[in-house]
């Protein structure tokens, strides 16, 4: 008999962004989403994965009071049927609006349900979501509510991991040693080129296999025993067809690439150094927590004809990626191949650190330790308590720790001890996460025990 599948509603007055959210989680995941027979169309279902593990979600209808002016009374009891079937909730409020007084009928039927619910607050761009901290939503009475921005894709990861999270995998997961990674970059960095390079003749190449998406393409070749697969969303036997199309590299050719691969490597001409276009790419990547490597080509042209030209770029590197201050740079020749083995040795030391897993305890003495030298702020006249830390099992490594105030973690302090795990153990370049969560008693009863830690407190 098989295991049930995970039931995810989305709940909700109308025009809060439902639907929205529907089709992020089911489209841009890949997901297969069709019509369940019998389900009138106020109540759409799809199915999706995440972390390896599958669930079934539901749009329902927007409710209201609103009688028969806005839906009818079977379409409102529809909706509320649904999501009394659902193993999770997702509550969507408008942040832009603001509370309205059906929310405050819609949260008592919520709480009544009893059941695992995540208060998301859409329409909250990324410098407002510090604001919440003193919104009215809180007369609510949740603990806490999630920012989110769906139109911009802020925050979908982050409502993911909560469906996930504690579920078991309910699906073969990929092959864990095969390396996938895609090129990308403006037509005249040299991206086919590369292509060539990495497929060599001394290479052992797999005929092209259909990709997950109809425009999308997957070779998997091997190199000294590696593994590796790489995706080119577009088609690579198409690329004389397709020049004139990428000229311009649209947002969702890369948002494709970024979500097929583990590691991105970006071409960029020696000559003309990154663009702005480059530097939304890696934007793009790291909203996704995809690991980067910058491909600095053309080489052997740039220092014929530029002086000093590797101090210069690095200069450049700095300037355009300022937000990524230590993201990998491997300088190469894709025509002449000098290089390609340093980036090969730089792909390979990437993929070690995105697989790293640090135990428990180990994390937990490091991490005490660099909060004694950085105390964490206060919030709200109180002290912020850490209480226990662990490693996620998502790739690249995350880290959720256990607090007393999840709130009181700036971002800023969330930078500092995030570049101090990454500084210890060795994460420079990889995109590392650390979640604050509010500890409960029973999240962490066993490392409570494990670690001496007062369970009173």
């Amino acid at each position: 008999m098989g295991t049930k599948m995970l039931r995810v509603a989305i709940f909700g007055r109308p025009n809060v962004g439902k639907s929205t959210l529907f089709n992020q989680i089911t489209g841009t995941r890949k997901a297969i989403v069709k019509d369940q027979p019998g389900v009138t169309r106020d109540v759409h279902y799809g199915k999706a994965d995440w972390r390896s593990v599958n669930f079934e979600i539901f749009d329902t209808a927007g409710v209201t009071q609103g009688g028969d002016k806005v839906w009818s009374k079977a379409i409102r009891e529809k909706a509320l049927a649904a999501t009394k079937t659902a193993d999770k909730v997702i509550f969507v409020l408008d942040g832009k609006y603001g509370l309205n007084p059906e929310d405050k009928d819609l949260t008592q039927y919520v709480k009544r349900l009893n059941i695992p619910t995540l208060v998301v607050i859409n329409k909250i761009d990324q410098r407002e979501k510090n604001d919440i901290g003193s919104s009215e939503f809180y007369e609510l009475g949740f603990d806490s509510f999630m920012p989110a921005s769906f139109e911009h894709k802020f925050g979908i990861d982050e409502i993911l991991d909560w469906i996930v999270e504690g579920e078991t995998p309910n699906f073969a997961p990929k092959e864990e040693n095969i390396i996938r990674m895609a090129v990308i970059g403006k037509p005249n960095a040299g991206k086919s080129t590369l292509v060539n390079a990495l497929l060599g003749e001394d290479r052992v190449v797999v005929s092209p296999m259909a990709g997950t998406t109809i425009d999308s393409v997957e070779v998997p070749f091997k190199r000294n025993e590696q593994d590796f697969i790489l995706v080119d969303t577009a088609g690579l036997r198409r690329n004389a067809q397709r020049d004139d199309h990428v000229e311009h590299l649209s947002a969702v050719k890369a948002e494709e690439s970024v979500v097929e691969a583990d590691i991105l490597l970006l071409m960029v001409d020696a000559i003309s150094g990154p663009t702005h276009q480059d530097s939304r790419i890696v934007e793009l990547a790291l909203t996704k927590h995809r690991a980067v490597i910058l491909v600095i080509n053309k080489i052997d042209l740039a220092e014929n004809k530029i002086p000093r030209f590797r101090e210069g770029m690095r200069k450049q590197i700095e300037d355009v990626f300022h937000y990524y201050s230590d993201i990998p740079v491997v300088f190469i020749s894709a025509k002449t191949m000098r290089g390609v083995d340093k980036l090969f040795l730089t792909i390979e030391k990437v993929w070690k650190q995105l697989n790293t897993r640090i135990s428990t305890q180990n994390i937990n003495e490091f991490f005490f330790s660099a909060i004694r030298a950085a105390p964490s702020p206060s919030f709200r006249g109180h002290d912020i308590k850490f209480f226990y830390v662990t490693q996620t099992k998502q790739r690249p490594p995350a880290f959720m720790a256990f607090v007393n105030e999840p709130r009181g973690i700036t971002n800023a302090y969330k930078r500092f001890i995030v570049s101090k795990i990454k500084e210890h153990y060795d994460l420079i370049g990889i995109p590392v996460r650390l979640f604050p969560k509010k500890r409960r008693r029973g999240d962490t009863k066993a490392a409570d025990v494990a670690y001496g830690i007062n369970t009173k407190t």
